[in-house]
């Protein structure tokens, strides 16, 4: 209990104790989302993007799997009509499904086997352990578009199940984002494809590292450029996010 309650500490401490945090992320994810507009955060975990995009005036549905953060959910955002909190997980096809947790850090924990064993060779994880694991509800995307509607931004971070995620998405949105992590550099580049796929070629693309809620290039780029462009990042074992609009030149 003295870990859980250690691991979800820090995740609050990091994603709500850091001054000023919540307005730069407001000032960043303002060029996707306005007052009215519906945002889905996919891996809400404990909840400061949704925190950000209530301040610019968005709806949110914020979805998330892990017992003890959609406890934290409830506790900040409950109350707030604006917010539709969805217990579950998102991948390909609705049912259920087993998430492997991280007590000590619940950020990392993740429904991907693969994934886990991927990133457990980097020394940047060498201290993390998925120490316990829970039967999940699963739904998708599409699914969460049929009940709230069309999102006019979504970001997708599930800790390497983002291409099962994705596949679970049948209509390109007007805007996404979703993790990538150097050493789980292939599976980024598998959901590359599918929002490329999506889109039939019309999404550009831009990459912000780690949490600067900066965007690394200047200029919005298309797939080749995007992966180019992690290619430089990926030596430095910096994680982030990339990010995908339509017809964005």
């Amino acid at each position: 209990m003295l870990a859980r309650a250690w691991g979800i500490a820090r995740s609050l401490a990091m994603y709500h104790g850091i001054p000023g945090r919540h307005r730069r992320m407001a000032r960043f994810y303002g060029e996707f989302l306005g007052p009215g507009d519906l945002a889905f955060d996919i891996g809400a975990h404990v909840g400061s993007r949704a925190r950000a995009w209530r301040r610019l005036g968005a709806r949110v549905v914020a979805v998330e799997p892990q017992p003890d953060c959609l406890r934290v959910l409830r506790l900040l955002l409950g109350r707030d009509p604006g917010v539709t909190v969805v217990p579950a997980a998102v991948g390909a096809r609705p049912g259920r499904a087993r998430l492997g947790l991280s007590t000590a850090t619940p950020t990392v924990s993740s429904m991907s086997a693969d994934w886990i064993a991927s990133v457990t060779a980097d020394r940047g994880f060498a201290r993390v352990r998925w120490d316990r694991s829970v039967e999940v509800a699963v739904t998708t995307l599409d699914e969460l578009v049929a009940a709230h509607g069309e999102p006019a931004f979504c970001k997708i971070d599930v800790e390497g199940f983002e291409v099962d995620a994705l596949a679970g998405l049948t209509r390109p949105l007007r805007a996404l984002s979703f993790e990538y992590l150097p050493p789980a550099h292939d599976a980024a580049l598998a959901a590359l494809d599918l929002v490329e796929r999506l889109g039939a070629g019309g999404y550009r693309y831009n990459y912000s590292p780690v949490e600067t809620m900066r965007f690394a290039s200047d200029q919005w780029l298309d797939a080749t450029g995007l992966v180019r462009l992690l290619h430089r990042f990926r030596p430095l074992g910096r994680s982030g996010d990339v990010y995908a609009r339509l017809g964005r030149a």
